[in-house]
């Protein structure tokens, strides 16, 4: 990957993945005590549990939650990196909401579009929309998720994964970019984490295009700010 701009680790969030590793591996007798089939991937919630203490997997659907369980767990079992959940299943009437303010605040329907979608268009209130985080378990996600079915869908939101099970497109597959993005990364969007976009992945479709928010330097074209770490993601 070319990644021109992204914010390195900081040293906190290198001790915290190498403590929530080893206090997984203290939780797994008793996970297997629990769960001795899915004594790893319990062990692996309880510890991201503590990492990540807002995250709420509730309301996914089943194959979502469970696909995007096991893909952290061996993220954190095999490489030490740890995914975390910043936003999954939404309300209608909070998807509502974050629509309507979004055309309060950049004046039409169709712009408000280009970064947040209404109900009935929004994978989130779908239960199938997950924005994760750092950046870098997004990035392992993008290599790894398609095999669980989990797959990056837009250009310019690194952190922004569906389940599609059975797509069957291989890991880091390119469907085409949204015209005129050369990858843009999250100046707004709740994925939380540091980084930029990936400049190729495997994706379903391209979002159209807007200008990035005023308050970020932006690559001409690009939907999103490159750099920084996203606050709120419609879509």
């Amino acid at each position: 990957m070319n990644e021109p701009h992204i914010v390195p680790l900081r040293p906190r969030d290198r001790l915290f993945a190498v403590l929530a590793v080893l206090l997984a591996v203290l939780l797994l007798p008793v996970a297997f005590v629990r769960r001795p089939r899915r004594a790893r991937e319990l062990a692996c919630g309880w510890a991201l549990g503590l990492r990540f203490p807002a995250e709420d997997l509730t309301g996914l659907t089943d194959g979502a939650r469970a696909a995007f369980t096991a893909a952290r767990a061996e993220a954190l079992w095999r490489h030490g990196q740890l995914i975390g959940l910043t936003s999954g299943y939404r309300d209608p009437l909070v998807q509502q909401r974050l629509f309507d303010e979004e055309v309060r605040r950049v004046g039409s329907p169709a712009a408000a579009r280009t970064l947040v979608l209404p109900p009935a268009e929004s994978q989130h209130v779908k239960g199938i929309a997950l924005d994760v985080r750092p950046f870098e378990g997004a990035r392992w996600l993008e290599e790894h998720g398609a095999r669980y079915g989990l797959h990056r869908i837009y250009d310019n939101e690194w952190w922004h994964f569906e389940y599609h099970p059975g797509a069957g497109r291989p890991v880091g597959e390119s469907r085409g970019r949204s015209a005129g993005t050369g990858g843009g990364g999250g100046g707004v969007g709740e994925g939380g984490g540091d980084g930029v976009g990936l400049e190729h992945g495997t994706r379903f479709r391209a979002r159209p295009d807007a200008a990035a928010r005023p308050d970020a330097a932006a690559r001409p074209g690009s939907r999103r700010a490159r750099g920084g770490s996203p606050a709120r993601s419609g879509t």
